[in-house]
């Protein structure tokens, strides 16, 4: 699937506007919403599958991975607390989505991808949609020190532990939102960076992830 097979008809317009008003129960960002409400998420979608694009689930996408929940993609960019113009780090590009919402609330995104499936797949569609993050294939864990410092950290896959490169990549007054826990569910966790560089640990629910991998498991 490729987005100029597809058009964003007044129909996918009527259900995306269903689910940010959904949505708006629970999330209170209007910026957030606002950023929901223009993506046609259905692009993201197999065109057999595009009937469920507008539900508030996730869905599978390719190397056995899922585009996340609207709740959740909602949920993790309200808890970062972003500006425009904002330097955002995010790990796990997966299919995309959750990047064109940070794109659309005007953050200049780095986005990392440990799957080459789906890195090459996404490299090439976001373009298409008029989306262009600065992307990278690699080992999340290690983040992207190259263009540190970051004013903001997304992680949007499951991990066993908070990554000390992470933290160490996050200016001071910045954000790191992770889910964090082995098995099935994660807590969403809040690191909030000091201006002394002391961090301040929050959680926020439970979360469904697939799991964060890192470089040692690749297998080609």
């Amino acid at each position: 699937m490729t987005p100029n097979q597809l058009t964003d008809t007044y129909l996918h317009k009527g259900l995306r506007a269903k689910l940010v008003k959904e949505l708006a129960v629970k999330i209170t960002d209007k910026n957030v919403l606002d950023a929901i409400a223009k993506i046609p998420r259905h692009f993201f979608f197999n065109t057999a599958f595009v009937g469920h694009a507008y539900e508030d689930k996730a869905f599978p996408i390719a190397a056995g991975q899922t585009i996340s929940q609207p709740y959740t993609v909602a949920f993790q960019t309200q808890l970062l607390e972003l500006k425009r113009r904002e330097k955002v780090l995010e790990i796990g590009t997966g299919s995309g989505y959750q990047t064109c919402v940070l794109l659309e609330m005007s953050a200049k995104v780095y986005t990392i991808e440990r799957q080459k499936e789906l890195y090459d797949k996404t490299k090439l569609t976001l373009p298409k949609m008029g989306y262009s993050p600065k992307m990278f294939y690699g080992d999340g864990y290690l983040g992207l020190e190259a263009f540190a410092p970051f004013d903001k950290i997304l992680v949007t896959a499951g991990a066993p532990f908070i990554p000390e490169p992470l933290k160490k990549q996050l200016k001071p007054g910045g954000r790191l939102v992770i889910p964090v826990g082995e098995g099935n569910l994660q807590v969403m966790t809040l690191i909030e960076k000091q201006i002394d560089s002391n961090f301040v640990q929050t959680t926020h629910g439970e979360f469904r992830f697939v799991p964060l991998l890192s470089q040692k498991n690749r297998n080609y």
